[in-house]
């Protein structure tokens, strides 16, 4: 029955073209709306034989006439270090206007919103984990405030059109998230130790490596977030993995699971990153019935069976 009709904006992105997997399995219609800026049509070139999806090359951050819609599924943002340290105008911009014009457009057909925001918007926290009660340690001008902001301003937003509108609102924050179609070189962490370990080059740990972060598979994301759109719940939930790492243990992992004889090598840790990173996931569990059920072992080798399958190991160019 594809009677529900869903618009994801950021629908070609890594972690939107997930979405609209989950969504098209769960029998929706759905619209991927994506400008491209960081958005890939390889990411959802799968699902253009499928009557029931639809892609249209938009700025989000404008105005748009989507017809009947039963959710909205605010997405869209550059989401990479290197990517909303290139685009943090428009990193802006999209948590600005683009926060608008999506809840705009959730208020006019009266549909459910969720809006993807972030563990970034705790900072470097000061409270470990990190529970939705924490209200964060961000720095409002450093190089990261582009994204960090752009997200704290995006909740305030969604929380103001359930308060003054009534809007059926939903606020994912996520940890970090990783999987198939998730850039080579995307900047982030894991993507970065595969692409080193795949070409023979050094790992490059940040700091001592001793700074944490808690990684959750893709698949387990989507499961979260879905669950979250089936509750009641209005306030923020973290969705991700509890289980903690150190950057250094990581990078041992990639290159067991590579099989890669590169060396670890360490370099100066960049302004504003967090020291720590795990999610309390208590409020998802007790809410949604939800835990992430993939190692982190085992989505590594998921990982690399997929830049293995598009043809990325090993080569000297990244996609």
């Amino acid at each position: 029955m594809n009677k529900r009709r869903a618009l994801v904006t950021g629908g070609a992105g890594f972690l939107g073209s997930h979405l609209c997997d989950g969504l098209l399995g769960e029998g929706y219609t759905v619209v991927a709306a994506d400008n491209l800026l960081t958005g890939r049509l390889g990411n959802i070139e799968h699902l253009r034989s499928d009557s029931r999806f639809e892609f249209v090359e938009k700025d989000v951050s404008e105005t748009g006439a989507w017809g009947a819609l039963d959710y909205v599924f605010h997405f869209a943002s550059p989401a990479s270090p290197v990517d909303y340290a290139e685009h943090g105008i428009a990193t802006l911009r999209v948590g600005s206007y683009g926060t608008f014009e999506a809840l705009e457009t959730a208020l006019r057909c009266g549909a459910k919103f969720m809006m993807a925001s972030t563990s970034e918007c705790y900072g470097d926290q000061m409270v470990h984990p990190q529970p939705e009660t924490y209200w964060g340690n961000v720095n409002p001008i450093g190089p990261r405030s582009v994204y960090d902001e752009a997200k704290r301003f995006s909740e305030a937003v969604t929380m103001a059109y359930y308060r003054y509108h009534r809007v059926d609102t939903r606020i994912l924050r996520i940890f970090n998230t990783y999987g198939p179609r998730m850039q080579i070189n995307d900047g982030r962490v894991i993507p970065n130790f595969m692409w080193q370990a795949l070409r023979g080059e050094n790992l490059t740990v940040y700091g001592d490596g001793s700074q944490t972060r808690s990684f959750c598979y893709v698949d387990d994301e989507v499961r979260g977030l879905l669950a979250l759109l089936d509750s009641d719940y209005v306030g923020p939930v973290n969705i991700g993995n509890p289980d903690e790492f150190t950057v250094l243990e990581l990078a041992q992992l990639v290159l067991e699971v590579t099989g890669s004889s590169s060396e670890i090598v360490y370099e100066q840790l960049p302004v504003d990153d967090p020291t720590q990173r795990r999610p309390d996931i208590s409020r998802a569990r007790a809410l949604l019935g939800w835990q992430p059920q993939v190692e982190l072992a085992e989505g590594l080798a998921r990982l690399l069976a997929h830049y293995k399958a598009v043809g990325l190991a090993g080569q000297g160019t990244a996609a």
